[in-house]
């Protein structure tokens, strides 16, 4: 057993890997069920290939970089595409008898013994990162999930499938090709097709709009939409009876709005789709929004707080009563972060109840309520009867009105810690929206413990990443000193087939977390505006978002223009 954790003395050694960092790793594990090396990488503290190259030299193998590697197709004929897929290998080269086959887990028997009994030749092994396995499976074997979907489009466009136009003008397709009950027919296959490859991207939404002509499909990929080759008009009908189909919603109603949810697993991964329907002048236009439970597997060090924020925001969780609000707009992930602070406070001895509108992830050992506007449950409601299940945490979705913001302040005045969010663009800016609503300012002030406003930033990918130097307008629009400038570490992606060529992979939070000192307090009693808590804000060592931001920039987290597209220095 102690033999297969030497990596981590590897990596220790080489300074990328502490003690402390193991023992936060190991409690991610621990509460994921995921494997160390795994919750090591999530966290952030070393990459996958930091991890192999360890790996590989724990079990004195020869680690493969895979970026510029290319097989030769009689030795990929070796070994199948599904074989090769199902158990993460790809064949390399022949030595004599020998087989090489490159794998990430050196240690898995099962899998060698599979292979020797399958090829009836000796094999051995070099170790490359899972990731880098799996893309090089889909670049050599050319079948990867985005070229299908294109073949797929391409193919029914040139085809003859018929969709008529009934005269009211809905959308009827042909009964071979568009049923939803046979699984081989082209619309079925073109659906899974592309939720399969949406998340293989991953994306968190898809969009289908239909315009006078065409069919445009996008996704949005780390904020940004990506758009797809587009299908002909005559397919909408189809591609939108399928969906609703899945979603369990009424394929006949074509003037109303529409909501719904999927639930399907594709390989290892359950997913749930959230389903928006709503009519424009062309047609239904679709919405799903992918529900990736691991996306919730976060813990607080994920997040990618500064230790001093870090420090200070565990702090206010710790508390046994106080409002906590998190602001930002609408995909800034505030949901993430306030599902992470639940997972931190998630024991046998506390008992957690949620309102939300709508759950989006279902939590284990946590009691969520849907608010159900339809039938007078609404948040207000729903906190009333929550205060009667004596809980020690209370999350309210949003706090959009005065009874609700009323509600959660009383909750918070009775013992209990409440969570919530506000819609304001900054910290400071969550205590003028709550006097504006009508809350009294000696509530706010007695009831509020923190607020921390947030946005996401694109991070640069790690496989193409290159050392850049920022140009002198670039500097001054960063606010950097010369000091900044001279220690800080540059990065810029180039753009490669990890990043679809953006130069970007994955999202980071950037904070502002304001701590209700009673400086601030005697502020907001005042009516203060909000520049005003702001600046008393700084001088108590709040940092703002472009001062957060642009610390990751000189850490080589983002770009300068990222930062600068969500955040700007207030003057």
């Amino acid at each position: 057993m102690a033999k297969r954790l030497n990596y981590l003395g590897i990596l220790n050694r080489e300074g990328v890997l502490s003690a402390t960092q193991v023992r936060e790793a190991q409690q991610l594990a621990n509460k994921t069920g995921v494997k160390l090396q795994e919750a090591l990488v999530r966290l952030e503290y070393v990459t996958e290939d930091q991890v192999a190259k360890a790996i590989a030299e724990e079990y004195g193998k020869r680690y493969i970089d895979l970026s510029d590697v290319t097989i030769r197709p009689a030795i990929l004929e070796l070994i199948s595409e599904s074989i090769a897929r199902e158990n993460c290998v790809l064949p390399y080269e022949e030595e004599g008898d020998t087989l090489w086959v490159i794998v990430s887990d050196p240690n898995d028997i099962e899998i060698f013994e599979k292979l020797r009994f399958i090829l009836q030749r000796p094999i051995d092994v070099l170790i490359a990162s899972r990731s880098a396995i799996q893309e090089s499976i889909n670049l050599h074997y050319g079948q990867s999930v985005v070229e299908s979907t294109d073949s797929m489009i391409n193919e029914m466009t040139d085809t003859a499938i018929n969709f008529t136009v009934i005269e009211d003008g809905s959308d009827a397709m042909d009964a071979t090709a568009g049923s939803a009950t046979e699984s081989d027919a082209p619309i079925v296959r073109l659906c899974d097709q592309i939720i399969a490859e949406a998340v293989q991207l991953r994306a968190s939404d898809i969009h289908i709009e239909p315009f006078e002509d065409r069919v445009r499909i996008r996704y949005r990929i780390d904020g940004k939409l990506v758009e797809r080759e587009a299908l002909a008009g005559r397919f909408h009908g189809a591609l939108l009876s399928r969906f609703k189909i899945l979603a369990k919603l009424d394929i006949a109603e074509r003037r109303r709005t529409q909501d719904g949810r999927i639930k399907l697993t594709l390989g290892d991964k359950e997913l749930d789709l959230r389903v928006s329907v709503i009519p424009t002048n062309h047609g239904q236009s679709i919405v799903m929004r992918i529900l990736d439970k691991d996306n919730i597997r976060v813990s607080l060090v994920q997040l990618g707080f500064s230790e001093r924020d870090y420090k200070r925001f565990h702090g206010l969780i710790a508390r046994p009563n106080g409002i906590i609000l998190v602001t930002g707009p609408t995909g800034s992930g505030k949901t993430t972060s306030l599902y992470a602070a639940l997972n931190e406070l998630n024991t046998p001895t506390r008992k957690i109840i949620t309102a939300e509108d709508p759950v989006e992830y279902y939590l284990p050992g946590i009691n969520q309520v849907e608010i159900k506007h339809s039938i007078g449950l609404d948040f207000a409601a729903v906190i009333r009867s929550m205060l009667r299940q004596a809980p020690n945490v209370i999350l309210v979705g949003e706090m959009r009105d005065l009874e609700t913001a009323s509600m959660g302040i009383q909750a918070s005045l009775t013992g209990h810690l409440v969570f919530s969010t506000l819609h304001t663009n900054d910290a400071p800016g969550a205590i003028t929206r709550l006097v504006d609503m009508g809350v009294p300012p000696y509530l706010v002030t007695s009831s509020v413990i923190g607020i921390m406003a947030q946005r996401l930033v694109r991070t640069i990918c790690p496989k193409c990443r290159r050392p850049y130097t920022p140009t002198q307008g670039e500097i001054e629009a960063a606010h950097f000193t010369p000091e900044e400038v001279a220690k800080g570490t540059f990065y810029k992606g180039k753009g490669c087939i990890n990043c679809n060529k953006t130069g970007y992979r994955g999202r980071r939070a950037i904070f502002e977390l304001m701590m209700m000192t009673s400086k601030i307090r005697e502020l907001a009693f005042q009516g203060a505006s909000t520049p005003v808590i702001r600046k008393a804000a700084q001088s108590e060592g709040m940092k703002v978002l472009f001062e957060d931001g642009m610390q990751k920039v000189l850490q080589g987290i983002t770009t300068i223009e990222e930062v600068l597209r969500v955040a700007r220095l207030e003057e």
